[in-house]
């Protein structure tokens, strides 16, 4: 069994579940500075138009870095004392096997990096394992390696957070 990191809280739920919401409430309850960890990309003009929303919806006291692609380097490399919001992985997944990257190994640097951690760190993710069985290999995948990667990140969590309706179903 992994050891758990007691500064870990992953927030998981599906798509408008109030994951985001909840993890920003509770990384203020840490003081200021907080680091926002972004790993969306605005690749079209309703992406841009979404991240600049959220940026002004979170005001002052953050401190953004965006990490598409590069977020073991970015969590690693976070101000050790900061309060850290992760958000979020599946993005990342999506990002990365579109690159066709080395999944496993950076799955695994990513989790280390996490697990490290020594200041409150909140993680979000979209729970996508419990629908219907995708139609495609690709999907399949994505929705194999996002799971892996939750159960990765979950071990390590000293909280977990399912996200139902904006309500918290706390596992841990």
């Amino acid at each position: 069994m992994p050891a758990i990191n007691p500064h870990l809280v992953f927030v998981i739920g599906g798509a408008r579940s109030g994951k985001s919401s909840f993890a920003e409430a509770r990384i203020r309850t840490a003081p200021a500075p907080w680091t926002y960890v972004a790993t969306a990309e605005a690749l079209d003009d309703e992406m841009a138009e979404r991240i600049a929303r959220h940026r002004a919806q979170r005001g002052a006291g953050w401190v953004d870095v965006e990490a598409p692609h590069s977020l073991a380097s970015a969590v690693a490399t976070a101000h050790a004392n900061a309060p850290l919001l992760v958000d979020c992985l599946t993005l990342w997944v999506s990002n990365r096997m579109l690159a066709g990257a080395d999944l496993l190994r950076e799955r695994n640097e990513l989790v280390a990096a996490i697990a490290r951690r020594r200041a409150l760190t909140l993680v979000v993710s979209n729970e996508v394992g419990l629908g219907v069985v995708p139609d495609n290999a690709l999907a399949r995948r994505f929705r194999d390696e996002a799971g892996f990667l939750h159960q990765a990140v979950a071990a390590h969590a000293a909280e977990v957070h399912l996200m139902v309706a904006g309500l918290s179903v706390r596992a841990r």
